[in-house]
C-alpha cells in the first residue's frame, strides 16, 4: 500500500452540516430504522446515538449490541477505519518496533478487539508482516459474514445493495486495498461520522439523513430507483395527534372497516404505528369482508392488536356486495342500541357519506387511500369539520410480517389443492404394483431409506420435482 497516500489518524466526527447548523431539519414524518441499522454495523461510535438521538435510534444500537453477527461486523468495521485514518501511524510500530496490532490500542479500540476476540474472531495472523495484509484479512471476515445480517433488514430493500457498502471492491489484494484507501481519501468528507463505507455520493444529501434520503441515494448510486417512499416514512406528528385526541376524546369507540374498499396492508401499518395507550381504547374492530376482496383480512384479523369481529359476507348476484348497506346497519346498530358514541370508517367508499350525514350526533374519522377517494368526498368531509386522515401515509416497512404469513398460506392451499400426496400408500402401491415380496421389517426400512428423504427439486422455470432418497 502506498503510505504516502494514507492520512494522519482523526477523531471520528460527523461534519456534516457543522458549519450551518440551522440547516439540519428534523422531518417530522421521516423513519430512522435503515439508516440507524446501518451506523450501527458500519462502526458509527456508541456516543453520536446518545448525542443524535433524533437521527440514531439508541434502542436499536442496544438491540444490534447483543446479536453477535451485527457485532462481529461492527468491530471489524471499526477496526478497518482506524486502520485506514491512522495507517501510517500504525503502519510504523509494526515496520520499525514489530509490535503485535493487538498491541496498538492507542490506534486502534480496544473494546473492538476485545469483543472480536470474545466472539471468537482473528484477523491478526503471526504469518502476516504488513498491515495491509491484517486489513486484507479484515475485508475477507466481512466479506464472509455481512450475509449473516440480512436478516436485520427487510425484505423489501435491496440486500445486495446494502451488502456492497461494507465490502471493499478488489478487497483482498493488496492493489485492492490501496485504491479502496485512496476512494475513501476522496470522499472522507462527505461520508456519514467519516467511517469507511463503500460508497461514492450521489447527490449532497447527507446519506445519514433519514430512511428516505439513504434508500433513495443507495438506489442510485446502483443505477436504480427506490419507488415505494411510505416504506421510508410515516404519517407526521401533527396527523397521529389528531387520531390520538379524536380517541382520547371518544366514550365508546368502534372501528368499522369495508374490505372490498380498504387495503388490509394499509390498516395494517396504521395499528403497528399507533401507540397501543390509546388502541386499548378501542372497544373492537369490525371487518365487513366480501368473498372477492382481499385474503389478506383473513390474516390481519390476528395480528391486530384490539379486539377483532370478522362479518364474512356472501353474494346473492356475483356483480352486486352487501359490503356497504351490512356496513351502514351495523353502524346504526351500535349507535342506536348498543351506545357506540364514535366510529373510525376505513373505507375510501363516498357512499358512507350519507350514513355520516344520517347520525349527525355521533362522532366520526374517515380513515382513506390518496388514490382511490374522490375529491368531491374529501371536500364534503373538510367541510362539515369531519377528520379524515390517509392510511396509505403510515409507515409500511414493517407489513412483511404479514405479507409473509398471507403468501405462505396460500402456498399451502395451492400445494394442498395440486400436490396431494400420501407417501405410505405411494410406497405401498409401488411394492403391491412391483410384486416385490418383502417382510413388513424390510418394508419399514425401505420407507425409512429412501421414501422419508423425500426431497423437492426447483428447477429454473419453477417446476418442482419430487426425489426420493439417494439408491
Amino acid at each position: 500500500m502506498d503510505n504516502e497516500m494514507i492520512l494522519e489518524e482523526e477523531e471520528l466526527t460527523d461534519v456534516f452540516d457543522k458549519k450551518d447548523e440551522k440547516n439540519v431539519i428534523y422531518e417530522t414524518d421521516a423513519t430512522f430504522d435503515i439508516v440507524s441499522k446501518t451506523a450501527y454495523l458500519c462502526g458509527v461510535p456508541e456516543r453520536f446515538f446518545y448525542e443524535d438521538e433524533k437521527r440514531l435510534r439508541l434502542d436499536i444500537y442496544v438491540k444490534l449490541d447483543k446479536d453477535k453477527n451485527a457485532r462481529i461486523i461492527r468491530n471489524l468495521c471499526i477496526i478497518r477505519t482506524a486502520i485506514e485514518r491512522g495507517f501510517k501511524r500504525i503502519n510504523n510500530y509494526i515496520r520499525y518496533e514489530n509490535r503485535r496490532i493487538s498491541s496498538l490500542t492507542d490506534c486502534i479500540p480496544e473494546k473492538s478487539l476485545r469483543e472480536l476476540s470474545e466472539d471468537g474472531v482473528v484477523f491478526e495472523k503471526n504469518t502476516s508482516t504488513k498491515l495491509a495484509h491484517h486489513l486484507i484479512e479484515i475485508n475477507r471476515l466481512i466479506a464472509d459474514r455481512i450475509n449473516n445480517c440480512s436478516s436485520l433488514y427487510p425484505m423489501w430493500i435491496n440486500w445486495n445493495y446494502v451488502k456492497n457498502l461494507f465490502i471493499m471492491p478488489n478487497g483482498l489484494t493488496e492493489q485492492g486495498t490501496a485504491e479502496g484507501a485512496a476512494s475513501y481519501y476522496n470522499v472522507m468528507e462527505r461520508l456519514p461520522y467519516r467511517v469507511y463505507l463503500n460508497y461514492k455520493p450521489v447527490s449532497d444529501d447527507y446519506l445519514f439523513y433519514n430512511d428516505r434520503v439513504f434508500v433513495s441515494n443507495l438506489y442510485e448510486s446502483n443505477n436504480d430507483y427506490f419507488e415505494d417512499k411510505s416504506k421510508t416514512a410515516d404519517v407526521n406528528d401533527t396527523i397521529k395527534d389528531s387520531v390520538y385526541d379524536f380517541i382520547e376524546d371518544s366514550g365508546k369507540l368502534i372501528v368499522m372497516v369495508d374490505c372490498e374498499n380498504a387495503d388490509p396492508y394499509a390498516m395494517y401499518s396504521v395499528f403497528q404505528n399507533l401507540d397501543m395507550e390509546y388502541l386499548g381504547k378501542i372497544r373492537n374492530v369490525i371487518l365487513i369482508d366480501d368473498v372477492h376482496a382481499n385474503i389478506a383480512w383473513h390474516i390481519l384479523d390476528e395480528n391486530l392488536k384490539v379486539p377483532v369481529e370478522h362479518i364474512m359476507l356472501e353474494r346473492l348476484k356475483d356483480n352486486k356486495s352487501l359490503a356497504d348497506i351490512t356496513l351502514t346497519s351495523r353502524t346504526c346498530q351500535e349507535f342506536y342500541q348498543n351506545g357506540v358514541d364514535s366510529f373510525i370508517i376505513v373505507s375510501s367508499d363516498s357512499d358512507y357519506w350519507a350514513l355520516i350525514k344520517s347520525i349527525p350526533s355521533a362522532r366520526f374519522l374517515v380513515m382513506i387511500e390518496h388514490e382511490k377517494c374522490s375529491v368531491d368526498m374529501k371536500n364534503a368531509l373538510a367541510a362539515s369539520g369531519i377528520f379524515y386522515c390517509y392510511t396509505d401515509d403510515f409507515y409500511s416497512g414493517d407489513t412483511q410480517t404479514l405479507k409473509t404469513k398471507v403468501i405462505l398460506k396460500e402456498m399451502y392451499k395451492y400445494i394442498s389443492e395440486h400436490m396431494d400426496l400420501n407417501a405410505r400408500e405411494m410406497f405401498e402401491t409401488s411394492v403391491s404394483n412391483s410384486r416385490v415380496e418383502m417382510p413388513e421389517s424390510e418394508k419399514n426400512a425401505f420407507y425409512d431409506r429412501y421414501v422419508r428423504r423425500l426431497y423437492a427439486e426447483i428447477e429454473k422455470d419453477g417446476t418442482v420435482r419430487l426425489r426420493l432418497g439417494t439408491l
